[in-house]
């Protein structure tokens, strides 16, 4: 077990390596989608990923956002900052370690009413064991991280 959480920490670390040698689009999208198609409402109103419906879009920050329903479109477009995640929908581990790398929609945790994902369930652990901390310096980096 420690072994195969070393060999994921080192692939996870060459990634970001990769990463950090190209500009970096705000808003993280999986093919033109933000947070891979996900609903970002549904992770505050029914506390899990929810998948999005492409008849319920709206564009915000150039890229598409889709939603499960009408009702949270509406919720998205009120206030886009207080659904969208953090740090663009990149990993928050990753910014606050000073990389940008892409998430998984399903490693998230809302903390002090934001969203924030993480690129995998083992980084999402480790997120999950000190998130002001994390938080408070992903805060700081995340400007000079994006074009």
């Amino acid at each position: 077990m420690q072994s195969r959480l070393k060999q994921l920490l080192l692939a996870f670390s060459l990634f970001v390596v990769s990463l950090t040698c190209w500009a970096v689009e705000p808003v993280y999208n999986d093919s033109g989608l933000a947070i891979s198609g996900y609903d970002p409402v549904a992770y505050f109103t029914e506390q899990r990923p929810v998948w999005g419906n492409s008849k319920f879009t709206h564009q915000w920050q150039n890229v598409t956002w889709q939603f499960d329903s009408e009702t949270n479109k509406k919720l998205f477009i009120a206030n886009p900052e207080k659904y969208a995640p953090q740090y663009g929908g990149y990993c928050a581990y990753a910014a606050a370690k000073g990389s940008v790398v892409p998430s998984d929609p399903k490693s998230w945790s809302i903390n002090n009413g934001k969203l924030y994902l993480n690129y995998s369930p083992a980084i999402q652990q480790r997120w999950s064991n000190n998130i002001n901390g994390y938080t408070t310096r992903a805060d700081k980096k995340w400007p000079t991280l994006i074009k």
